[in-house]
């Protein structure tokens, strides 16, 4: 397929309309393989040059000899283009659905993306996979970097190579694969220095209703409790009835007779649809200008976007307090492990551990729990907030763990060296990107695809010294001790970074009521100067 067939018209008039603040722009709009052009031809600064992936919906509305089309994008931009011609309109929009909605990686910008200072290649050795197991080894002989999944073949969602006891054998870690949902047999994610107790991730075991069980995952978990403390705590991130649920299925969880030890928790935390859903509905009422103040703050209190927040932090904090306080071993899964359970592993170590807090050691730990670990950003990130249709497998488990990062940084200003500017930037990439970093769904669908050799590291880019300056924390101060968020509903905020996001609220004086003035998260008041401070509660 060439793009030139899906471009029915490549030029038109017409005048941009970009939203509050922002002076409209009319000039020639152009339609490329993969950007939308408009420019006036004085090479203005508010000229568009938007990256057709990051279109979410095109609406369109004809009326005479002109149209608009309204672009709603996954930065949750919205932009308006008011076009000369009927059928320019109705062609422009065609080829924008088309242009922004292909499904294939390798036509997609990065590989042909080619900025000036960067080199292609570079992804490969900014954060191996052994980086991990070469800070493991520092401190314990333990363990040892296994390459049982060297071509993928025992799990298509795990990187070649993992950390595992030194004690468990390739053919051992094979079996256990055999026993776990999608291949995810139990691997080592985090190694507390201070105490040596560790933190693993997998997927369920299938247990099914027949109770089976696996001799050498029953093995590999006592192993890891002979090897760091003796003591185990199984954090399931689905409810007691989604477990016996998915038992009926094929699924299931690690029986306490099969693994002495271990004790479990469940941590219910909504991923899939219901995720998808609340923050749908979170935009729509933060976009919607007319609701009044008691609807919009109901309407805020059930997308529970909040709730999301909070028990995400809370099941982090349990596991970090675990390994931290009570000494023992955790071991995360929910169904596949590759939504929640990275959710909560991520957390857990920027918890207690300071070098995550860094700006490299941050991005070592999104390319480590979050990219090499499986999760499958290109279905979840698919469509953002304004997609018409019905999701499928779109979720923003990772802008939840953003929003997450955001709060610890609230709460903690001087512990992360890096702003709001990079989970930012880190958003905007996950939906819509030039770089290569968060294409596919696995380490598997990149090497078979080739994005490490034929395309450009976001990494490489934010590690600019200009961009970085741009993106770190001016007031950092490296901080030692583990952070312990505060969960209470006055500490969390509501993140309105995003100022592409425009909020809509009655026109209120904030000083008239002292329980206005009680409530957090910044939201622009129409008519007003003045920020008015909202809570998570009402």
């Amino acid at each position: 397929m060439e793009f030139s067939e899906l471009i029915r018209t490549g030029r038109a008039e017409a005048l941009l309309l970009p939203g509050p603040g922002q002076p409209p722009v009319r000039g020639t709009l152009c339609i490329t393989s993969h950007h939308l052009l408009l420019s006036d031809g004085h090479g203005s600064p508010s000229d568009l040059w938007l990256l057709l992936r990051n279109v979410d919906a095109v609406e369109k509305r004809v009326a005479g000899n002109s149209g608009t089309i309204t672009l709603k994008c996954k930065d949750l931009n919205i932009l308006q283009l008011e076009i000369e011609g009927l059928e320019e309109t109705l062609d422009i929009a065609c080829s924008i659905e088309a242009l922004s909605s292909l499904e294939s990686v390798t036509t997609s910008y990065p590989f042909f993306y080619r900025p000036q200072g960067l080199r292609l290649g570079d992804s490969e050795y900014l954060h191996p996979p052994d980086d991990f197991y070469q800070q493991v080894a520092l401190k314990t002989n333990a363990w040892r970097l296994s390459t049982v999944n060297r071509d993928f073949y025992v799990c298509a969602s795990y990187p070649p190579a993992l950390v595992v006891p030194c004690a468990i054998g390739d053919e051992a870690l094979a079996r256990s694969a055999h026993f776990r949902q999608g291949g995810r047999f139990p691997v080592l994610c985090y190694y507390h220095s201070i105490n040596g107790t560790v933190m693993l991730r997998s997927s369920q075991p299938l247990q099914g209703a027949n109770r089976r069980r696996c001799a050498e995952d029953e093995l590999l978990l006592l192993e890891v409790l002979a090897l760091g403390g003796g003591q185990g705590l199984v954090v399931d991130t689905r409810s007691a009835q989604a477990v016996k649920q998915a038992r009926l299925t094929g699924g299931g969880t690690e029986a306490k007779a099969a693994y002495p030890g271990w004790k479990r928790l469940h941590r219910p935390l909504e991923r899939g649809r219901p995720l998808q859903d609340s923050f749908v509905r979170l935009v729509e009422a933060c976009t919607d200008p007319s609701l009044s103040m008691d609807r919009w703050l109901s309407r805020l209190d059930g997308c529970r976007w909040l709730t999301h927040v909070k028990e995400a932090l809370t099941t982090a904090s349990l596991v970090a307090q675990g390994m931290d306080r009570e000494g023992i071993c955790i071991l995360v899964h929910g169904t596949e492990g590759t939504d929640a359970t990275l959710l909560v592993t991520s957390l857990a170590q920027l918890i207690l551990d300071p070098k995550c807090r860094t700006m490299r050691g941050f991005q070592s730990l999104l390319e480590r729990e979050w990219i090499q670990a499986g999760h499958p950003f290109q279905q979840r990130c698919a469509h953002s907030a304004y997609t018409q249709g019905r999701p499928k497998n779109e979720a923003p488990v990772f802008l939840l763990f953003l929003d997450c990062v955001w709060q610890l940084s609230r709460q903690f200003p001087l512990s992360l060296e890096f702003g709001e500017g990079m989970l930012l930037a880190l958003f905007d990439h996950a939906y819509a990107s030039p770089f290569g970093t968060f294409l596919c769904n696995s380490e598997k669908e990149r090497y078979l695809c080739e994005v490490k050799t034929k395309t450009h590291s976001l990494w490489s880019s934010l590690n600019q010294s200009k961009e970085r300056k741009r993106l770190c924390n001016p007031i950092y101060s490296p901080n030692p001790l583990a952070l312990w968020p505060s969960v209470e509903p006055q500490s969390l905020q509501l993140w309105a970074g995003k100022t592409s996001l425009r909020f809509h609220l009655p026109s209120l004086n904030p000083g008239s009521s002292p329980w206005l003035r009680s409530l957090t998260g910044f939201f622009h008041i129409p008519n007003s100067r003045s920020f008015l401070t909202l809570d998570s509660t009402t």
